[in-house]
Order: structure tokens, then sequence, then C-alpha cells
């Protein structure tokens, strides 16, 4: 978890008015902070993740100031037109395609300051960036370049400058094998032909995007006039990031002015910090808060969140987000902005009505059995992610993707959709121990997720086993037996099993399982070309069933 460190003297700058650290302390928990440390002038906060504003001293006065009712309501931050022009080269589109700026003008940083800078900056990369891979930042001195910017690509020895906290040039590729940096995300750009550079309207190097800045642009607490770069792979990224660091800058007293960055085929201007507007049922706000806010009352429960609130209709609110607001993604999240605003302080427990013991939930309980079952007949558990890819779940199952769930900014190209069945998934880990002794026999018992359009969510997760069996003689009758005993050992009276066709087995070995008519799993003798696909040598037999429709 992300901390800042606030210095009470440097803290109440940003506020406006003196606090103590007690007070400090005793307030910030209620706005989503968790102390770390109370010193003798400062306190030590964590946040979370989602809440990337809180990065910067000015993020957190900004918040504090509204839930203290000291300055309520949307911040404003006005944009200048500035004559800046960033181009995009074509040839970034396969390295690192988007880039948006800023420029933050009349600016004074100390070294306190500078030092704040770098590090909401590094929080940016872990929170937003996700350790640069989403997107980067580039903060530079602006008075030392020349308009218009190029981000452009190049060849790895073809230009040389001289990195942040280096006095010799180097070429890019030296940058990656010699600088600290260099090493430590060589991997986001050392696959690609040609490296991307920013440069200004001379051929001076800003940066190396995403790994290292120019000495020459370095900022200082004689800085004054900054430019702002993000680049990354992820545009939302790209844009939040900016957002985020623009406006914590002009609350640290710069002014923004907005940047004209022309692609290839279009053109932007940034930043945008346009509100996003959305719409808040004040019903629903007291239904899940448990209490019964009037809609002035949630109005200015919003608004001690620095959010815009009016009424549009009966029992509906429009809130105005600001842009720096990332994590503010559904209704549901309004609803926890109503309840920080009313001060979760001011919330009064209550006794349940009834007195109720908790329980398992029925799939839970199924769960289990099953487990004990599967242990018993000479199974091992084995556990798998949830998350996995469509090489792995399809293509080395001979099977074609059908109605994908596809994670929007998978962390890796490993985890990039939400598994449909947990065979695959045992598949892998047989090929994983390929090198142990024989027979091998594996199961599981866990979620995988489905489409399902009459959800809000549109999925839903289904509980389901699976089993393989892989030796010389693994069969038909093997994996049929194991299955049955399953189903016999839950109790149930009556199943039937019918041939079945699937790409996964082998024709004329497979067979589906039904309950009471309705097909609630598959069985059978793996296909050969799957096998060949996970590098087995022996004959894998396997079952798979679906709980929920036993449930």
């Amino acid at each position: 978890m992300p901390t800042i460190n606030l210095n009470r003297e440097r803290f109440c700058k940003f506020l406006g008015r003196d606090i103590t650290v007690q007070e400090m302390a005793k307030q910030l928990p209620w706005i989503g902070f968790d102390i770390e440390e109370v010193g003798q002038d400062y306190v030590k906060v964590e946040f979370n993740p989602n809440r990337v504003d809180f990065c910067s001293y000015a993020g957190v006065a900004r918040a504090l100031k509204g839930f203290m009712g000291w300055e309520t309501g949307l911040p404003k931050y006005e944009v200048n037109p500035g004559k800046t022009v960033l181009f995009i080269d074509e040839a970034v589109s396969g390295v690192r395609p988007y880039m948006l700026a800023a420029v933050v003008r009349n600016v004074k940083l100390d070294e306190d300051g500078i030092v704040d800078l770098m590090e909401m900056q590094e929080d940016l990369h872990w929170g937003v960036g996700r350790d640069r891979r989403k997107a980067s930042i580039g903060v530079h001195n602006l008075d030392v370049v020349e308009s218009p910017f190029t981000f452009t690509a190049v060849e790895p020895n073809s230009v040389r400058f001289v990195p942040l906290d280096k006095t010799d040039e180097m070429s890019l590729s030296e940058i990656l094998e010699k600088h600290e940096k260099g090493k430590a995300y060589r991997h986001l750009v050392d696959w690609a032909e040609k490296y991307p550079l920013l440069v200004d309207r001379d051929g001076k190097v800003l940066s190396m995007p995403p790994v290292i800045n120019g000495e020459l642009t370095r900022v200082s607490s004689r800085t004054r006039n900054l430019f702002l770069d993000i680049t990354g792979t992820d545009h939302r990224a790209v844009e939040k990031g900016l957002h985020v660091l623009a406006t914590a800058l002009a609350d640290m007293g710069g002014e923004i002015e907005s940047v004209k960055v022309r692609y290839p085929d279009h053109s932007v201007v940034s930043p945008d910090l346009t509100p996003e507007k959305m719409r808040l049922r004040v019903a629903y706000a007291n239904e899940m808060v448990g209490l019964r806010l009037s809609e002035k009352q949630v109005i200015e429960c919003l608004e001690r969140c620095r959010l815009g609130a009016r009424k549009v209709g009966e029992g509906i609110v429009e809130v105005a987000v600001p842009a720096y607001r990332i994590d503010v993604l559904h209704e549901v999240d309004l609803v926890e902005e109503v309840a920080i605003g009313y001060g979760y302080q001011r919330l009064k427990p209550t006794f349940p009505r009834s007195v109720t013991i908790g329980q398992e939930q029925q799939a839970h309980r199924l769960a289990n059995v099953v487990r004990k079952i599967m242990t018993g007949v000479g199974f091992t558990e084995v556990m798998n992610f949830t998350l996995t890819n469509e090489r792995w779940h399809y293509e080395m199952m001979r099977r074609k993707p059908k109605n994908i769930i596809e994670i929007a900014n998978p962390v890796s190209a490993e985890y990039s959709i939400a598994r449909q069945e947990l065979l695959p998934g045992l598949m892998k880990n047989l090929m994983d121990n390929k090198h142990e002794s024989f027979p091998q026999r594996l199961f599981e018992v866990s979620d995988v997720m489905h489409i399902n359009m009459g959800l809000e969510t549109r999925c839903e997760r289904l509980l389901h086993v699976a089993a393989v069996s892989s030796h010389a003689t693994a069969n038909f009758t093997e994996t049929k037996s194991y299955a049955e005993a399953l189903l016999a050992n839950l109790g149930l009276k009556r199943w039937d099993i019918k041939a079945a066709e699937h790409q996964s087995f082998l024709e004329g070995r497979t067979a589906a399982v039904y309950v009471r008519s309705k097909r609630i799993g598959l069985l059978g003798e793996v296909h050969p070309e799957a096998l060949n696909n996970f590098e087995l040598d022996n004959p894998v037999s396997a079952f798979e069933i679906n709980l929920e429709e036993i449930v």
C-alpha cells in the first residue's frame, strides 16, 4: 500500500489554516487513510491505490478541506490555451503509441516541493502506470527546450544524450545496458527494432520514454515552467495520470496551459479536465447506506467529497466527477462518497432484528463434500488461477474461442481472459509435472466464468469440478467409473451417460452426463493432438461437471 509522510507545517500551508498533528491523525482516517505513524511534527499515512490523487500534499489537503467543510464542491481548474505543439510520429505506433502533455507555468518549487513531485511521479507510475508498463511520466524544465516537440522512435545507436544523474553522453542501447533505470525497465522496449524518444524543435532530447529523462531538462528549485508528458500503451491510463499530476501542480500554485497533440490521423488538445457527469438515485444511496437522507442532504455529502452535485429530477442527483478522481466508475462509488461525506463516525451501530447463526452457502458445502470424495478415491487437489489466456484455454485444447470474458487491462499476456472450464488448467498441471512418477490423478473444485446478459455484471460464477487421470492405461472406462463414483456418493439416485462429441476428446470415447434430463458435464479420453500440445506422453482420461446444476 502506498504511503505519504505529511509534515504538519508544510501541510498547513496547503490547507490555508493551522491544524495540530493530533487533529490530522483524528480526521484523516475518515476520508480513507490508515495512520501508520504519528510523530512530533508529522503524520505518516497509508492510502488505497485506487485513490492516486492522495499521492501529494495538494491532493490530501484538497480532500480534507472538503470533508471539514472549509472548501466544498467541485474544484475548478482553468486550462489556458497554449501554443505548445507535440507531434506523435507514426514510428512509435508499434512500441508506445500514446502520449499526452501539458504545460504548467509559474510554479514555485522548493526542495520539499521537488521531493513531493518526484514521489508523486513514482506513485503514479505504480498506481496508474503499473510500473511504467501502461503509462510513464516525464516532468521537464520547459525553459531549456523549444516547441514543437516530437515523440518518435529511432535506431538504438543513432542518438546519444546525457541521461538523468549522469555526466556523459550514452546511446539508447548503452542506457539499457549500463544505466540503473535502463537495466530496470529495458524489458519495456528492448524487444522493439526502434526505441521511443522525445525531442524538441532543435533535436535536443527530453527523455527516452519509459526508461529515463535527459539531464538537460532536470527540474530544480529555480524551475518555474514545466512540460509534462505521459506516454504509454493504454490511453486511459495516460489520460488519467496526466489529470492527477496537472491538477496537483495547479493546487501547488501553477497555471495549467494546453498542448496541441497531433497524431498522424487526428489531433487532440490536452489536458481535458472537463468533469464527467454521472447520476445517483437518492433512494438507492439511502438503501445502500441505511439512512434516510433528503436530496439536499445527499448533495451536501457529495460536495464535502469535492464533487459537484445538483438535483435534475425527483430523487435523482447529477454528479460532476473531477478529472483527477479516476476511481469513480459506478453509481455505487457515488454511494461511498455519500457515506464519507455524511461521516462514518456519525453512523450508529444497530443490533439485528433477529438472531441468526451464520453458515456456509450450499455451494460451498457441496464443494467440501466433493473434495472429500475425490480425495477418497485417490485424487490430489490442485488450485489454479481463475485467469488464463486464449492459447492455453482454447488453442491447446483444440477448441475455438466462444463468448470470451476478456480482461480490459491485463497485467500480463498470460492472464488475459477468465476461464470457462477447469480442464485446461489441469492439463497444464500435468505438463508441469510430467517428470514426476505415474499414475497422476488430479482434481480441482472451483469457479469458472460464463456470460449471462441477464445479470448486471453480464457474467456469472459457476462451481465446477474437473479431474484428470494420466498413466499408460488411462481410458474411458476409468474416468466413467470415477465420475459415477462421485455422483453416487453425492447421493444422486439417477443419472444418464450418453455418447457425445467434443473437440478436446477422442471421437467414440466421449460422453455427456445428464441429471434430470439436463446436461451437466462431459467425460472421456483426451484427444491425442491435445496431449501433444501439452507435451504429454501418457494417455489422459478426464471429466468435468457443473456442480451448480446438482445444487
